[in-house]
């Protein structure tokens, strides 16, 4: 792609030869990507969501069991939102990028904080979520999927099987991440040869050790992030750029393919 000036966005980056063939060769790429990323196609980031009546709350009122156990009513409304919000939204150029990296490379592990499903929606086919899916509903009580329930007026819904109450599938404050899924992204880490970072502050754990993880693998680490974090130190390239640009771009020099 190219802007009025005539420059392409590859061009623009100068993306170094040498990572231009590492990527290349590469059998395992994996990837982190943090709020920054959803950002692009205008999903509030989690602190960024307080607006409006739910400006008088912090997330840590709301994004706890014990808020859900004390007012189930209110933390069910604010996630319904947050909903609504998310179902606007719609993949950029940085989602259908990786989408598109995951059909050429021939190892590919995408590893995401986020929980708005827009991966998926861009084309992504093996999506590590770390903190689940907003998108989906589980029991409260049993801890498992409920894809539908009976119409209602009661506000959260309840499991049809066991009658607990419905709550998002998200990993809130004090809760653990499912280690299944953390298990295989640290197993990515430590195996992948090409690891990128995008739109991550890289201040989240667990999330923010895989880069560490992937470095100690001896992976080339990249990060991608229009303001470099903590990470810019330590990985062996870093990139000042929104993924919806850089990626493309990446795309485009390793691969010679365009979206």
């Amino acid at each position: 792609m190219r802007d009025i000036q005539g420059e392409s966005s590859a061009d623009r980056f100068k993306i170094p030869d040498p990572l231009i063939r590492r990527l290349r060769t590469a059998r395992h790429i994996a990837v982190l990507t943090g709020a920054g990323t959803s950002a692009e196609s205008g999903v509030p980031t989690f602190r960024d969501a307080q607006t409006g009546l739910w400006a008088q709350y912090s997330p840590e009122e709301l994004a706890t069991p014990e808020a859900f156990r004390r007012n189930p009513r209110l933390v069910w409304e604010w996630y319904q939102w947050r909903r609504e919000r998310v179902s606007q939204a719609r993949p950029n150029r940085g989602h259908l990028a990786l989408a598109r990296m995951e059909s050429l490379a021939p190892e590919f592990t995408l590893i995401t904080q986020n929980v708005d499903g827009l991966h998926q929606e861009a084309g992504s086919k093996r999506v590590l979520e770390l903190h689940g899916n907003i998108r989906r509903t589980k029991c409260f009580t049993e801890n498992t999927i409920v894809d539908s329930w009976p119409a209602t007026s009661e506000i959260p819904p309840r499991c049809p099987r066991c009658g607990g109450l419905l709550r998002p599938d998200v990993v809130w404050f004090g809760e653990s991440l499912q280690v299944e899924i953390l298990n295989a992204a640290e197993t990515a880490a430590r195996s992948c040869e090409v690891f990128l970072s995008v739109g991550t502050s890289s201040v989240v754990y667990p999330a923010a050790a895989l880069p560490h993880s992937a470095l100690a693998g001896g992976a080339t680490v990249i990060e991608i992030n229009p303001t470099p974090t903590t990470l810019a130190a330590e990985a062996s390239y870093s990139f000042p750029a929104a993924s919806g640009e850089f990626l493309p771009a990446l795309l485009l020099t390793v691969w010679e393919e365009e979206i």
